[in-house]
């Protein structure tokens, strides 16, 4: 998969974008690592945050069955 190094400064990460976060999610709805996109540890906690908002929204599932 294609690093994104700097998506943090790139844009805005925003929990009600379910299909940017999506790409950050595997098949069963479980976040990647950091390691696998290359981002930072900021970025990193960012996205875990946005998408654990997303889940308690409705807007992305918990669990992909």
């Amino acid at each position: 998969m294609e690093k994104n190094k700097d998506i943090c400064r790139e844009e805005k990460i925003d929990y009600k974008d379910a299909y940017f976060l999506r790409r950050y999610m595997n098949s069963q709805g479980k976040i990647y690592p950091p390691k696998r996109h290359g981002v930072s540890a900021k970025c990193q906690r960012q996205l875990s945050q946005a998408i654990k908002r997303a889940r308690v929204m409705g807007l992305v599932p918990f669990v992909i069955k």
